[in-house]
């Protein structure tokens, strides 16, 4: 029988989180831990990313897609450096993640080889919680701390553990005996509700507007019912943060889709014309976007007190579970929706879907982006994953790509780092390897880490029950990785060097299709989604495609709502701008 180490105890304490694999790149400071989950058979598992980076991107994606904690392993020094994207994604957008990091290091302090104070670099990413363990008796109890805070605070954390202490020679360690101490794995669910009288508060708010609006943020999964409900009940539009696109069926009449930089028109007129607003579970950056001061009176949801009122001014806040929140409001309002501006809304977000439609059909060199999305729109599985890198590709998924309920899509939201969606993919498709899983790039990302960890993929996907795992690349050549309307320089050693995508693809055994005709593109997607392989679709579209925010409903009129004919005014920029607006919507 073999003997234990202190690497077997980390094996144990994941395995007792139910920590399904573990992402990270080998290397010696991290060897015996590395062998202990080879030696695990699978249980967990670890999965070697080409790069560090990847592999806490790879955490993160499994954090974000499985609602679980990740887990990332690398060493100390430069190694240690390269978790810092991932882990900064998970921070941001409030997911748990494990840092596992192996230190290696002897000889005086100062002097030895890729020493880096892991303490000061992980500090701020890991808002504090970095730890060494320096005995075998403190492994299981700081690793149970370390997963316990990642649950409890929603964010990442770090474990230092010297490589010496991994290879020490352990007996069965008791619990509570001898300096062992050890928690009950899981994370206590509890159920968080406002206080009474903050109920009553918001719910005579809300049902004293005549034109409610409720902005939806990734805070609110899993209370699409109670949100559709109550829109219902108030007759109120519903738009949606970036993050926030998967909570809904996009396909409501009166959803207006993405509010921001990358989203609709009718978003941001929904945010102009309405006099209430609900935030649920968001924290959306682009208040550019947000109704003018003194516009609304404004009711806030989120699980994380802290959040509320960092964006815009709240009058009544509401720190409790999206869901148990909303069914306590809609317990409170009567039926009585205000149906002139319900039909308002419903009239903008038609308008909006058949500009879009004339987006996508517009003509471009040689393929319209925004065509690509168009077409995977009709064609997306009813079920499965999609990851969405940042770049240009952004904007086109958040305007033309419906999503159906129950796909789960993600997206480095709030970081905004390029490389993230092949990375995201390959956690999400290892979560559920029965379900289709679409990545979708631009080209630079492609180049950035793409390329690398499609090697990953072709190690993989053999064992997948459903092989599909689609990468989209959208191919515009362009240097500022973002196109939207740049002309592409005359001079091709400024260009981004043009890769054979696909081609590549089928080098590693993969499926490869390539299409620059847009009267070919929805075959293309055809092909790729029929495939009994993973398959890179490079769609070779035009760069000068311009991105065309929206601009902030009535900008120029911020500030107007001190006067008192606010109503009369909006009403008339309204009309001016080309919405109909029936008066009575307005008063």
């Amino acid at each position: 029988m073999a003997e234990r180490t202190v690497a077997d105890l980390v094996v144990e304490r994941l395995r007792a989180w139910r920590v399904p694999r573990a992402f990270g790149y080998p290397g010696a400071a991290i060897a015996p831990v590395v062998e202990a989950l080879d030696a695990a058979g699978g249980d967990p598992a670890f999965v070697p990313a080409r790069h560090e980076e990847t592999a806490s991107f790879m955490a993160t994606g499994h954090a974000k897609f499985t609602g679980g904690i990740g887990v990332c392993l690398a060493t100390q020094g430069p190694s240690a450096v390269q978790l810092l994207n991932g882990l900064y994604d998970a921070k941001l957008d409030s997911k748990p993640v494990v840092a596992i990091v192996g230190e290696d290091i002897s000889g005086p302090l100062g002097g030895a080889h890729q020493e880096i104070g892991l303490s000061r670099l992980f500090g701020d990413v890991c808002n504090q919680f970095v730890r060494y363990a320096r005995t075998p008796q403190q492994v299981p109890s700081l690793l149970d701390q370390a997963f316990r805070t990642a649950a409890a605070t929603r964010s990442p954390v770090c474990v230092v553990l010297p490589r010496q202490l991994q290879e020490i020679i352990v007996p069965d360690l008791q619990p509570q005996a001898a300096g062992v101490v050890t928690a009950t794995p899981g994370e206590p669910l509890a159920r968080v509700l406002p206080h009474e009288v903050d109920l009553d508060a918001a719910a005579q708010l809300l049902g004293t507007g005549q034109r409610p609006a409720i902005l939806v943020g990734q805070g609110a999964r899993g209370a699409a019912d109670e949100i559709v409900a109550l829109a219902d009940r108030l007759g109120a539009g519903v738009a949606t943060s970036l993050l926030g696109k998967p909570v809904l069926d996009e396909r409501l009449p009166f959803h207006t889709g993405v509010l921001g930089e990358v989203g609709t028109p009718a978003s941001a007129e929904l945010m102009g014309g309405c006099d209430t607003l609900l935030l649920v579970g968001t924290n959306d950056p682009w208040t550019d976007y947000f109704p003018m001061a003194g516009q609304v009176r404004t009711v806030q949801i989120d699980l994380d007190g802290r959040r509320i009122g960092t964006r815009y001014p709240v009058d009544v806040p509401l720190v409790g579970d999206a869901a148990e929140t909303l069914r306590a409001l809609l317990a409170r309002l009567r039926n009585d929706p205000n149906q002139g501006w319900r039909a308002t809304v419903e009239r903008s977000v038609e308008r909006w879907r058949g500009e879009a439609a004339d987006r996508a059909g517009a003509p471009a060199e040689p393929i319209n982006p925004q065509l690509v999305l168009h077409e995977l729109s009709t064609r997306v599985p009813r079920s499965g994953a999609i990851a969405v890198d940042v770049g240009s590709v952004i904007y086109w998924y958040a305007r033309h790509l419906e999503l159906p309920p129950g796909v789960n899509a993600q997206l480095c939201g709030t970081l905004g780092s390029m490389g993230c969606a092949l990375p995201y993919a390959v956690a999400a498709k290892l979560a559920v390897p029965d379900q289709p899983v679409i990545a979708l790039l631009g080209d630079g990302a492609m180049q950035l880490n793409g390329l690398a960890e499609l090697i990953t993929v072709a190690h993989h996907w053999s064992r997948w029950p459903d092989p599909r795992l689609v990468v989209l690349v959208l191919n515009n050549r362009d240097q500022s990785g973002m196109g939207g309307g740049r002309q592409p320089t005359p001079d091709p050693s400024q260009r981004r060097p043009d890769v054979p995508y696909a081609g590549w693809a089928r080098l590693l055994g993969l499926h490869g299709v390539r299409v620059d005709r847009p009267e070919l593109v929805g075959a293309a997607w055809d092909e790729a989604l029929a495939a009994d392989r993973p398959c890179v679709l490079e769609a070779v579209v035009d760069p000068a495609v311009p991105l065309a925010p929206p601009e902030p409903a009535f900008a120029d009129l911020r500030g107007i709502f001190a006067s008192g004919d606010a109503a009369r005014r909006v009403r008339d920029r309204m009309l001016a701008a080309g919405v109909a607006v029936e008066a009575e919507d307005l008063v």
